[in-house]
């Protein structure tokens, strides 16, 4: 007899039953359920407004057709295609440099013996997270003006100050390390727990068999903690695209537009400043897809090399 054989029909329980028996677990769900309706699914009713001219009082779906005429003007557009390489850019550094630290973070602290010394690194580095955008950014502007701590420094060595943020070349650098130092430590909370269910006999096979601490890491923790680092890289790739607009709207001006202006800002300027809403939905929604196919993209690679997905 099949170990796997169906319940038996008058064994299953009627979901009107069970949600008679445990309303009180699904009325929890009601909440975030009305969050996303109200603020993720009904918000996409407006997409119809990038193929349709919106004008502000008119018709809230738009005056008339207008079909793809809005997706031609930014495919032929060339400071949008700069916009998109920067938005590339900026991307692609933020998911190199900040999802492999959180995880060697993680790792460093899981080897530290001292519980008080543990503690007082996990808070440091936690903090930043707690930190406004509109805080972080002051800070930035601060240390890297003329007149800042860092230029003061160079003087006192007999350098020349360096107008950081009036120079493009330096954006994706500053931006970076102060993603790195702001998300880093709050990145480590879900490694850490991760590493908690790794099997400790495990290790102890491992040293039986004379792996060193650096072999034990390779062959049981990393493996361990594998779907929690490929659900977030997963996650990660999916915000590909969304780079971080509050602090690069905060940190840029007209000087460092060509390596700091990316599409999230550039929809700002060009919907809410000057609004033409119509063509900036249209590259929202170029954004999404591409946002979407990358999502679907990385967790078909990771089903079927890895064997771990979201679904």
């Amino acid at each position: 007899m099949s170990l796997a054989s169906p319940i038996p029909r008058g064994r299953r329980t009627p979901w009107r039953r069970a949600l008679r028996r445990d309303w009180q677990l699904y009325s929890l769900a009601v909440l975030p359920l009305l969050f996303f309706l109200t603020f993720r699914y009904l918000p996409m009713l407006g997409n119809m407004i990038a193929f349709r001219r919106f004008q502000p009082g008119g018709s809230l779906f738009g005056e008339y057709w207008t079909g793809l005429r809005y997706f031609r003007l930014f495919f032929t557009d060339p400071t949008f295609w700069n916009v998109f390489t920067n938005t590339l850019a900026l991307g692609a550094l933020t998911l190199v440099f900040c999802f492999p630290l959180p995880i060697v973070l993680a790792l460093l602290l899981n080897e530290v013996r001292n519980r008080a010394l543990k503690r007082f690194v996990q808070s440091v580095s936690y903090l930043p997270h707690f930190l406004s955008i509109v805080i972080v950014a002051a800070m930035v502007l601060q240390l890297l003006s003329v007149d800042g701590a860092v230029n003061q420094m160079l003087r006192a060595v007999g350098g020349e100050p360096v107008p950081f943020m009036q120079q493009a070349g330096w954006f994706r650098t500053i931006y970076v390390s102060s993603e790195v130092w702001q998300t880093v430590g709050w990145g480590t909370i879900l490694y850490l727990a991760a590493l908690t269910t790794v099997d400790g006999d495990l290790y102890e096979a491992a040293r039986i068999d004379g792996a060193n601490r650096w072999r034990q890491t390779w062959h049981v923790t990393l493996p361990g903690i594998r779907p929690t680092m490929v659900t977030l890289l997963i996650l990660n790739i999916g915000t590909f695209m969304a780079v971080g607009f509050e602090k690069i709207l905060l940190l840029y001006n007209p000087l460092t537009y060509p390596t700091a202006d990316v599409i999230s800002t550039y929809l700002y300027r060009v919907g809410i400043v000057s609004g033409n809403l119509s063509y900036a939905a249209a590259i929202g929604l170029f954004e999404s897809v591409i946002g979407l196919t990358l999502v679907l993209s990385a967790n078909a690679i990771s089903r079927r090399t890895v064997g771990t997905s979201l679904w």
